[in-house]
């Protein structure tokens, strides 16, 4: 039997991961969920997430599952530990005097994500003078379950290059580029609110690069940018 979708397919999901053992919300797509349950960035862009299928856009234990999902139904995928982000290490929780914090302008916090030492690390415990730091990950050990659904699936070319172009400049609505697709090129027209982003020229190479990856003969990719008299 086929499976839906095949390697090199581009598609949009939505999803909620939880963890299974508490619940808790950890990621999510939909912004009225982050909401409800105070996981809310203000700046955040909530919106279903680009995956081209074979590329690592997603955990890979829930990439082999999402070419057996069907087009707007919901599943539950369940990852263990070991497929998402290993078991728990305890010799990675460390007791660090709280002066060495401190002396970095650190005011530690149970719960907090610091960086210490040129590490990620969560703060574990408070007490006189030292602080436990736990420098796995934050969902190691524990089972994900991510309630997916696959929304769309985009089928011409010109979709895909927009959706590229999204992914790497999301504060912009697509709606205001205009990409023009040649036999061998592509042009990109920048609105000017995109001129000034942080970051744009990497984004802008970053989308160039996805471009000619996907699309081979596409030897050239154009940016215009237009200035124009206020």
């Amino acid at each position: 039997m086929e499976m839906p979708f095949q390697k090199g397919d581009f598609i949009f999901i939505d999803y909620v991961g939880r963890v299974k053992e508490t619940n808790e919300l950890f990621d999510t797509t939909i912004e009225e969920v982050a909401k409800q349950e105070k996981l809310y960035k203000e700046g955040d862009i909530y919106e279903p997430k680009l995956v081209v299928l074979g590329e690592g856009w997603v955990l890979k234990a829930l990439e082999e599952e999402l070419y057996n999902f069907e087009l707007g139904k919901t599943k539950k995928v369940e990852i263990p530990p070991e497929k998402a982000f290993g078991p728990r290490d305890p010799e990675k929780v460390k007791l660090v005097s709280l002066r060495r914090l401190t002396s970095k302008g650190i005011t530690p916090q149970i719960g907090q994500r610091i960086e210490f030492e040129g590490k990620m690390a969560t703060v574990r415990t408070v007490g006189a003078g030292r602080v436990q730091l736990d420098f796995n990950p934050p969902l190691a050990g524990k089972t994900l379950v991510y309630e997916v659904t696959v929304k769309k699936k985009l089928e011409t070319v010109k979709e895909k290059i927009e959706a590229l172009i999204h992914r790497r400049i999301p504060v912009v609505e697509i709606e205001k580029f205009k990409v023009k697709i040649g036999k061998e090129n592509v042009t990109i027209e920048m609105p000017e609110e995109a001129f000034y982003i942080e970051g744009i020229q990497l984004a802008k190479r970053g989308i160039a690069l996805d471009i000619q990856k996907f699309f081979p003969e596409k030897l050239a990719v154009k940016f215009i940018e237009t200035f124009r008299r206020q």
